[in-house]
């Protein structure tokens, strides 16, 4: 399935490139843990996902992509490659396709199923309300980070509003007092049933689902992902409880009409960059198990 050869002065730009953009995006990470100082927005990504920085550094160039004169580049021993007799490289698609057919077919099925629902712009962001909902000091997830309300004005908040929290892996955290708020039930299994586009957590997902892909993705798609990312987890934080001032975000105050009002406008313009990723990534599932059913 061959579609793009590429000699190696271009491939090799294209490799040093991205190394170049993923050090820029994570030198503060990096730098942070060097000092043992965590960031709750930029930090987030790596801790939570469990993808290193590294990892993301690494340039895949995608299914159809053949890379001339790569006999002894790191491509020649790279998981999931193959080099052919004259040194080219490519992605081994028929291996791939085989042992992550499963995983491919999952994503497939979710990324379609959400970019058929229309999005839910009444959640405002209160499920990282209900994490902290009815905590005793001590208790909360963010400790280093203050509350911008009192407890008790944050409860009120939580119990003052209908939770429609639909992405499991948001609601899982949500506190035993605040799970029975929650209008829906989403869980695992069901989990392809209540994705919807413009929920927070999902749009940082395609993040995950194309470094979970790898090394089928191409990397320029998981770096926009991953920029993506970043953009949701700040409003996700401006939006929380939590007092984020001192790193330079201000607070979507989503207690009052003009928080709300902000609130919703930032989602939807981030709900059409993350059908937009979504789109990019089931174009490459096509073309993987289309070349290999």
């Amino acid at each position: 399935m061959i579609r793009t050869a590429l000699a190696r002065p271009e491939w090799t730009a294209r490799a040093r490139a991205h190394e170049a953009a993923v050090d820029a995006l994570t030198s503060g990470h990096r730098e942070r843990r060097a000092r043992g100082e965590r960031h709750p927005v930029e930090d987030f990504l790596f801790e939570y996902y469990n993808h290193k920085p590294s990892q993301l550094r690494r340039w895949h160039p995608g299914p159809g992509v053949a890379l001339e004169e790569a006999r002894d580049s790191p491509f020649a021993e790279r998981s999931g490659y193959v080099v052919d007799g004259a040194g080219t490289a490519r992605l081994d698609v028929a291996d791939f396709v085989e042992r992550r057919g499963r995983t491919l077919g999952f994503v497939r099925e979710l990324l379609t199923a959400t970019l058929s629902r229309p999005g839910t712009h009444d959640c405002f962001g209160l499920h990282e309300w209900a994490m902290v909902h009815r905590l005793q000091p001590g208790e909360q997830r963010h400790e280093q980070l203050p509350l911008r309300l009192r407890q008790e004005a944050t409860d009120a908040v939580v119990e003052g509003h209908r939770i429609r929290c639909s992405h499991y892996d948001a609601y899982r955290f949500f506190t035993p007092a605040a799970v029975g708020l929650n209008t829906i039930r989403p869980t695992r299994e069901d989990q392809v049933e209540h994705e919807q586009p413009a929920c927070l957590h999902a749009g940082m997902d395609v993040y995950k689902w194309c470094f979970k892909l790898a090394p089928a993705v191409p990397s320029e798609l998981t770096l926009d992902a991953f920029r993506h990312a970043l953009r949701v987890r700040r409003l996700d934080m401006q939006a929380s409880p939590y007092d984020v001032s001192g790193f330079g975000l201000d607070p979507v105050a989503i207690e009052t009409g003009e928080g709300k009002a902000e609130y919703v406008a930032r989602q939807r313009e981030l709900m059409v960059t993350s059908n937009s990723l979504r789109r990019r990534l089931l174009e490459v599932i096509e073309a993987l198990t289309t070349a290999f059913p």
